[in-house]
């Protein structure tokens, strides 16, 4: 029976797909590292003899890490392809994460050592977003970018629900130490499947159809080497810098990423402890709280990605990858606000929670449009953009409990809220019909 044609399609799952699942996998577990360090943090704090403030020292110390590999995370995406890259940043991770299970709490210098580990967990997993990025820029045709990303971030919500709960009966159970020793233990099992499952492109993939290399091949790219640099696309030439750092839209997103990050990791690092020291939850009721962002995240990642596709293909490609996250990021201000000043615990969950899935309603929109403006380069753009995100969580990993401890945490989310606000700003800047060549 042939392969091609609209009978190929109807008859053979898009492997495509197939792989884009196992990307929200590896998002889910990536953040499943991220997150539990916040659950185990009052924990530690104890086991250390720290406060909150040097906590956020090790919380920001992962995001520093994270932040300064993005752009060589990037590059090497690009050079090794997405399968080699992201498998060498799982297996990292993986030995990282087992590392922060060991560091011992009475050696000199404890605190510093705890925070060179997390470091070196943040550049492993640094891998993980160009190498997904310069993936769907391989493997997905334009008017599917959305989808495919929305599919992969949903992954944020899932690993970060999932991680107060699972975290919190093995921390019950088996101590802290033993949730990172279980993150060490997926890290290995998810870039195993990776490995052996992928390809860097689709005409590589032994079971990719030939219906779904031509519908692949003949849509994804708006930028190739030949068009930025005038030679042979099959070459690899150096990166366009001076196009890539003078492009408008790239400083919009990274600004705009930068705002989405702060607000992000107000839920990634201090949710959990908000809800169980300043609005008085035990520890179960706290854990059952903090999966109420994540919940919201998963279904504004799937719901915002597909929704920009279809406004894309009405309304044009601004309208669907600049217009709805500027709106998302505009309406997580006025929930964080409304969430932070509401009097009853229950209320405030909620409404912060559903702050949290206006925010990643925006998350495809950036990532669909490094892809669509960068072509080849994805990778690296995508490294500076969420570099820019990286920066932003580092800041509020450290300025929260500052902030709360002087002006309380109601100040820690109108912050957040004006960051918010700035980052819908920035969308006005962006279109991603203007490529890196153009």
């Amino acid at each position: 029976m042939s392969t091609t044609g609209s009978e190929s399609s109807s008859t053979r799952f898009p492997i495509r797909y197939a792989l884009v699942f196992w990307l929200f996998v590896l998002s889910a577990v990536a953040y499943l590292d991220r997150t539990n360090i916040s659950i185990a943090g009052p924990h530690i704090g104890r086991e250390f003899a720290v406060d909150n403030t040097h906590l956020g020292w090790v919380f920001s110390a992962f995001l520093i890490g994270y932040a300064s590999f993005q752009v060589p995370a990037g590059m090497l995406a690009r050079r090794l392809g997405p399968r080699r890259s992201l498998s060498l940043g799982l297996a990292w991770c993986s030995v990282f994460a087992a590392l922060t299970a060991i560091v011992p709490p009475n050696v000199r210098g404890a605190l510093w050592i705890l925070a060179i580990v997390r470091f070196g967990l943040g550049a492993g997993e640094a891998a993980m977003y160009p190498s997904a990025s310069q993936f769907v820029e391989r493997w997905f045709p334009i008017k599917e970018r959305g989808k495919a990303n929305g599919i992969i971030f949903g992954g944020i919500g899932v690993g970060s629900g999932l991680t107060p709960p699972l975290v919190t009966a093995i921390i019950l159970r088996y101590g802290w130490r033993a949730s990172f020793w279980f993150s060490a233990a997926a890290d290995a099992a998810v870039c195993v499947v990776w490995y052996l499952a992928s390809r860097n492109t689709p005409e590589e993939h032994p079971l990719v159809g030939q219906a779904e290399q031509s519908l692949i091949a003949t849509q994804r790219t708006l930028v190739s080497s030949a068009k930025v640099h005038g030679g042979s696309s099959t070459s690899k030439p150096p990166v366009p810098w001076g196009a890539i750092l003078r492009s408008r839209a790239v400083i919009a997103l990274t600004a705009g990423y930068f705002a989405f990050g702060y607000v992000a990791w107000i839920f990634f690092a201090w949710f959990y402890i908000y809800m169980a020291q300043v609005r008085g939850l035990n520890l179960k009721a706290s854990a059952a709280f903090s999966m109420l962002p994540f919940i919201a995240m998963t279904i504004g990642c799937l719901g915002g990605g597909a929704v920009s596709d279809w406004i894309a293909a009405r309304y044009g490609l601004r309208m669907g990858r600049c217009l709805l996250p500027a709106l998302s990021l505009a309406i997580t201000a006025v929930l964080l606000v409304v969430g932070s000043r509401a009097h009853s615990a229950t209320v405030a969950g909620v409404l912060l929670a559903c702050g949290a899935g206006a925010l990643y309603i925006s998350q495809s929109g950036f990532w669909a449009v490094t892809a669509d403006i960068a072509g080849e380069y994805a990778g690296v753009v995508s490294g500076i953009m969420n570099m820019g995100a990286q920066t932003g969580g580092a800041c509020t990993a450290t300025l929260t409990p500052l902030i709360a401890a002087h002006f309380g945490w109601e100040m820690s989310f109108i912050a957040a809220a004006t960051l918010a606000v700035i980052g819908s700003v920035a969308w006005m800047a962006i279109n991603p019909g203007r490529t890196l060549a153009r």
